[in-house]
């Protein structure tokens, strides 16, 4: 199915990026100094979503403590961590033979863009990617408005596409960008949310 696209989209976070004991430690160490109860990790792939500050509605009292302080509060935390992190398993390997293969490989990540930079060049796989597409803030809102240019300037035509992700936020970008899609089950999502789309639990199934 892979073979005859001329693109593959990627997310970076909990699809390439194993960050999800990260995301769910800093979370819960964030609810605890606002005095919220915290969540269990079960919890946390129920209720995790796009946009950010929907899911941070969700445990935190955004009237007491808004939006705006959460995000920074998070990103000063996560960015540094993020850089002792690994990758998921057979992902280097996946996007490597897609490489090999003259696919062009797209990351189409919410993160803000000079911050996904550093963490690419970091884990040395920021010259596997054609392009690297991220936001102009930390506040993680949709992605969608910047696939939607790169796909309009390229010409990327329906069915040349494939989307991988791990949230069905990244299945709904997909479908409104005309691609196919993936959805990696050991991201930032429960299996269960995911279960409508097809997915992956390990992406050597992508070469196969």
């Amino acid at each position: 199915m892979l073979n005859d696209k001329k693109y593959i989209f990627w997310d970076f976070n909990g699809t390439i990026l194993d960050d999800l004991d990260l995301c769910f430690n800093i979370l819960n160490d964030m609810l605890i100094e606002v005095m919220r109860p915290t969540v269990t990790l079960e919890e946390y792939l129920e209720i995790f979503t796009f946009p950010i500050i929907e899911y941070y509605g969700k445990v935190f009292d955004l009237d007491k403590t808004p939006f705006a302080v959460l995000a920074k509060r998070f990103i000063e935390d996560y960015q540094p961590k993020s850089l002792n992190l690994k990758l998921h398993e057979h992902v280097l390997s996946t996007i490597k033979h897609f490489k090999e293969k003259k696919i062009k490989q797209v990351l189409l990540s919410a993160s803000e863009k000079t911050r996904l930079i550093e963490q690419l060049k970091h884990y040395e796989i920021y010259d596997l990617f054609d392009d690297v597409l991220g936001t102009g803030d930390y506040y993680a809102s949709s992605k969608l408005e910047v696939g939607k240019r790169y796909v309009q300037e390229h010409q990327i035509k329906p069915g040349e596409a494939i989307f991988i992700g791990d949230t069905l936020h990244d299945a709904e970008i997909a479908t409104k960008l005309n691609m196919d899609c993936f959805l990696y089950t050991k991201g930032h999502q429960s299996r269960k949310r995911l279960s409508k789309y097809p997915l992956i639990d390990d992406f050597k199934a992508l070469i196969r």
